[in-house]
């Protein structure tokens, strides 16, 4: 009963907002939309650090991410969650945070999706450091790997298109949960039937214009606030972004092989000021949503 009375009253919402979905607009154009609970209040806040390293003695593969000369993707992005999560907890009074890990230990993407899904996250970002592959050069007549440190500054991903089949799964299960739902992840309706379909487009673009629009505010934060270069908004196939139902973002904070980035992401004043960005950006996110809601 609980599912059918919401399936209407998003439904009433969502003819409108899927007649906006069929026009094209530039990425940095999406803004927010209303098709929000009124009275909705932005709880749960998921912080993904990116990659890690298996238990000692477990075996397998050490997922330590990209490397700098000195440091690894993993530690710095565990300590830039870590200071994040203390710093939302000060600054955004009533919201909760989760990690997908709190230890150097790695934990897989189909994991951390659903620690956020199963904490009812109300965004999920994700922290990454960049890093460029090395260039092919020949000397000699003899094909040679030259390090490319010239990358530099911010990145933000949003999860495309191409991915929305494994999206409907997640959002179907999220929606139906007090329904049953098969190890395939469907259930919960007909996916052929019109109002399950619109419901889904509906939930989809709100869930994709959020990501867009906290993607852009985060990314206006880095070069705004902090002077940063930054590489823009850009789509790609995450898995880890599109697996979880909610507004997602993964940041890449900066070029771990670049010199100079590396030393600003091993510092405590490049970690504090990334973090003060992402705080800033999430509250300016939190309190457009909450008023969009009223």
């Amino acid at each position: 009963m609980k599912n059918k009375i919401l399936k209407r009253l998003i439904c009433t919402f969502s003819l409108i907002l899927v007649s906006f979905s069929l026009f094209s607009f530039p990425l940095y154009k999406f803004k927010i939309d209303t098709l929000t609970s009124s009275g909705y209040k932005l709880r749960t806040v998921i912080i993904d650090a990116g990659h890690g390293q298996n238990p000692p003695g477990t075996g397998g593969h050490f997922s330590l991410g990209a490397s700098g000369s000195y440091s690894n993707e993993r530690d710095v992005t565990l300590a830039i969650a870590l200071k994040l999560q203390t710093a939302i907890e000060k600054d955004m009074a009533g919201v909760k945070v989760v990690l997908t890990r709190s230890t150097p230990e790695d934990v897989s993407w189909e994991r951390r999706s659903e620690i956020a899904n199963e904490n009812n996250g109300d965004v999920f970002i994700s922290i990454h450091c960049n890093s460029l592959p090395d260039k092919v050069e020949y000397s000699h007549g003899r094909r040679i790997h030259v390090p490319d440190r010239s990358g530099k500054g911010v990145l933000l991903l949003v999860y495309g298109f191409h991915r929305t089949k494994e999206e409907e799964s997640v959002i179907r299960k999220k929606l139906n949960e007090d329904e049953a739902v098969d190890e395939t992840g469907n259930g919960g309706g007909d996916p052929n039937d019109p109002t399950t379909v619109i419901l889904m487009n509906a939930i989809k673009t709100k869930y994709r214009k959020q990501s867009i629009h906290l993607a852009d505010l985060i990314n206006t934060e880095f070069v705004d606030h902090d002077g940063r270069h930054s590489d823009g908004v850009i789509e790609q196939g995450v898995l880890v972004l599109c697996h979880s139902a909610m507004p997602s973002v993964l940041v890449e904070t900066g070029f771990i092989n670049n010199p100079d980035d590396e030393a600003y992401l091993n510092s405590e004043s490049g970690q504090d000021e990334i973090v003060a960005s992402l705080v800033r950006a999430l509250t300016n996110y939190k309190k457009e949503v909450e008023d969009a809601a009223e």
